[in-house]
């Protein structure tokens, strides 16, 4: 009964409750009340009592199976008690009323006023275990239940919520919706939205997906290219799931001020406004994000909203699993995208600046409450966790790591499921799967690999690779055991891929042996290995001198420019020298991915690594080479808006200044019209 939902609660309610179902009633009429009322129908094992969660702002009514009791001392405003003398051993009906807040923040129901047409818009958030903050339920996603759901909100506003509208009562002033029971979801997923949303839709191949947003940016939005990403997701999800979108209805709505990037809630998926209409006109990265968050979001509904994780130890499963399902439906419906190097860049450099630290978590993170869930969200779980799902994948092979998902769906719909679970689906191997699981899932921490090239009269006389935990203390000193591919590079013939087996602390790479000896050694091309990669001192230079120009693939180019940052963090590498490449070589980088991230790494050196004797001439360096790019109109936008980008965010020398203040007068900038989010972005800086 104390605060939060304990690991020992939800033990117990998972062995004595089941079959549970919600008829919630909710008026948000009120510009800061939702009054309701709600049944809750469950059958339950055994003879103690049931215990419900609640922590809302007033419970004010009770029942149990038609016999009245009495709020105090049942409440203790954290959870109900309903004793076992009211409750029978068939199906139970329990029936409570109450009032709980609307508010800007920290509340179920987010309340957002809009200045421009002085309306106000309301969207719930429940994510991670706040659904007892709005109605009394039982608040762990391994109690599923089915939802039916009635809204009632004033005759000028629309509602959305998991389920359909399936009748709209108007009385006065105020309109009283019934949306269609849903299939089993956890608390969390459950949703709605109320305003005087602007509705388009888009039906394709039979299915009909609508988009909800404020009337005030409606102008703003691009509705019918939100519409068909969204229905190019869903169909892709649905071929390589194997089986059709699990749920009644599918829409989408872009809530203002929302914290995340998306929520995936079954039937009303919400997306972060601000990132889902662009103000300024969107580089590539920008558009690709876009197209994969909501790729993610779509994932979401087959790994995590079908299949749900049994506890929030377990967040890393739907989590990664999304990102990674997402760069796998980027590649292929995109395939100019060069999805990959977005998921490489996107991933790895936050995994690894995290997972090297004394301060990382494993995967699976143990979880006594509930209370405990938001601290979990992070690095660890949103970008190691697909990352070992590469690792995974290229373990197992495409084909089997497809199948394993599939028989991992249909084991599990509409129910839950652990880690080990997804891994005995994955990989047929007990033991193997055994292994992966204690070095990915439940060990923290991170490896570090070394590459050590000898040469003898011209060809590789020896190559190994050198394995070790980069926190010993923590992570043991045991390797871990990965599949990789170290590429040898040639100046005057194709690289070559050379696949190797990670087993031991030394990993002799016998396959190099006797060949020509390359221009520069990377242990890691394709990205399928989970470890930061030491280079050996001949290959830094090499890349210093000419060779990171000659790279044509961007993934791995974009991979080497990582390296080298690894090597600075890794205090191999002098910050100084990393700079002065940087700026050498950003003038000849075309690919709007690869600059974004080199402008953001040389803003980080620039500020923190270099004391500002040595910054100093860098700093005017990089002043001079930003302007030049933005004013360039040879180079392509994403080039050119990430240029101004970085030198908004850099400029500290009068000179400089004085060029960024006659931006507050121009008419455009990086070749297109310049705008408020920019002009401001000048004043702040």
């Amino acid at each position: 009964m104390g605060h939060g939902v304990s690991r020992r609660l939800a033990l117990w309610r998972a062995a004595t409750v089941r079959e549970v179902r919600y008829e919630l009633a909710l008026d948000v009429s009120s510009p800061d009340s939702a009054i309701g009322r709600i049944i809750i129908r469950f059958a339950r094992t055994g003879g103690a009592d049931a215990v419900l969660d609640y922590r809302g702002r007033r419970l004010t009514n009770m029942s149990v199976n038609g016999a009245s009791l009495a709020v105090t001392p049942a409440h203790n405003g954290n959870h109900v008690r309903i004793p076992a003398r009211l409750l029978v051993a068939g199906e139970n009906a329990v029936e409570l009323a109450f009032i709980s807040d609307i508010a800007p923040t920290g509340a179920g129901i987010i309340r957002v006023h809009d200045p421009v047409d002085q309306s106000d818009y309301l969207y719930t958030l429940l994510v991670p275990a706040d659904a007892n903050q709005l109605f009394p339920c039982f608040d762990q996603p391994d109690l599923k239940a089915r939802l039916a759901f009635t809204l009632t909100f004033p005759s000028s506003w629309t509602a959305v919520a998991n389920g359909s509208l399936t009748r709209a009562d108007t009385t006065g002033s105020r309109i009283t919706g019934h949306f269609a029971e849903t299939r089993p979801l956890p608390t969390y997923l459950i949703a709605f939205a109320a305003g005087p949303w602007t509705r388009f839709s888009r039906n394709e191949g039979g299915r009909s997906i609508s988009l909800y947003l404020r009337r005030s940016r409606a102008r703003e939005a691009d509705p019918d290219t939100l519409l068909a990403l969204q229905h190019r997701a869903l169909a892709w999800m649905e071929a390589y799931y194997g089986r059709p979108f699990p749920f009644e209805k599918f829409d989408l709505l872009l809530a203002p001020a929302f914290p995340f990037g998306g929520m995936e809630h079954p039937g009303v998926v919400m997306y972060n406004e601000d990132r889902f209409i662009f103000r300024e006109r969107p580089t590539l990265t920008r558009r690709l994000g876009r197209f994969s968050t909501i790729l993610h979001e779509t994932a979401h509904q087959w790994f995590g909203d079908l299949v749900t994780m049994r506890w929030f130890d377990d967040l890393w499963l739907k989590e990664g699993f999304a990102t990674y399902m997402a760069a796998k439906g980027l590649a292929e419906l995109a395939p100019s995208s060069d999805a990959w190097k977005s998921f490489y860049q996107s991933n790895k450099p936050p995994a690894y600046a995290v997972d090297q630290t004394s301060g990382t978590t494993p995967l699976w993170q143990a979880m006594q409450n509930l209370d405990e869930a938001k601290s979990a969200y992070g690095a660890i779980v949103y970008n190691k966790a697909p990352s070992v799902l590469k690792q995974l994948n290229f373990l197992v092979g495409d084909s089997a790591f497809q199948s394993g998902v599939r028989r991992f769906l249909a084991a599990h719909a509409y129910a839950n499921a652990t880690w080990r679970e997804l891994l005995t689906s994955l990989i047929r191997d007990p033991a193997t799967a055994a292994g992966f699981g204690r070095n990915f899932m439940l060990r923290p921490g991170m490896p570090l690999v070394e590459t050590r090239l000898t040469v003898r009269a011209g060809h590789v006389g020896r190559l190994t690779l050198l394995q070790r935990a980069a926190q010993p203390a923590l992570s043991g000193a045991t390797p871990w055991p990965m599949r990789t591919q170290v590429v040898l590079a040639y100046s005057d013939s194709a690289p070559l891929n050379l696949p190797v087996t990670l087993s031991g602390a030394v990993t002799e790479v016998t396959a190099a042996v006797g060949r020509p000896a390359p221009r520069f050694v990377f242990p890691n091309a394709g990205d399928y290995g989970y470890f930061v990669s030491l280079l050996d001192s001949a290959s830094v230079r090499a890349l210093e001198h000419g060779a990171l120009r000659s790279v044509p693939d961007a993934l791995l180019r974009s991979m080497l420019w990582g390296a080298l940052w690894d090597q600075v963090r890794a205090l191999r590498l002098d910050p100084e020298r990393l700079a002065r490449l940087t700026l050498s070589e950003l003038p000849l980088e075309r690919d709007e991915q690869i600059v974004p991230s080199l402008l953001g790494r040389l803003e980080r050196t620039l500020r923190a690594y270099l004391p500002p004797a040595r910054a100093e001439t860098l700093q005017r360096a990089a002043e001079r080479v930003l302007w030049e790019m933005t004013a360039d109109p040879a180079r392509p936008y994403g080039i050119r808006r990430a240029a101004l980008d970085a030198l908004t965010a850099i400029t500290a020398t009068p000179e400089a200044v004085t060029r960024l203040t006659t931006l507050l007068n121009a008419d455009s900038a990086a070749g297109e019209p310049l705008r408020d989010p920019t002009r401001w972005s000048v004043v702040d800086r």
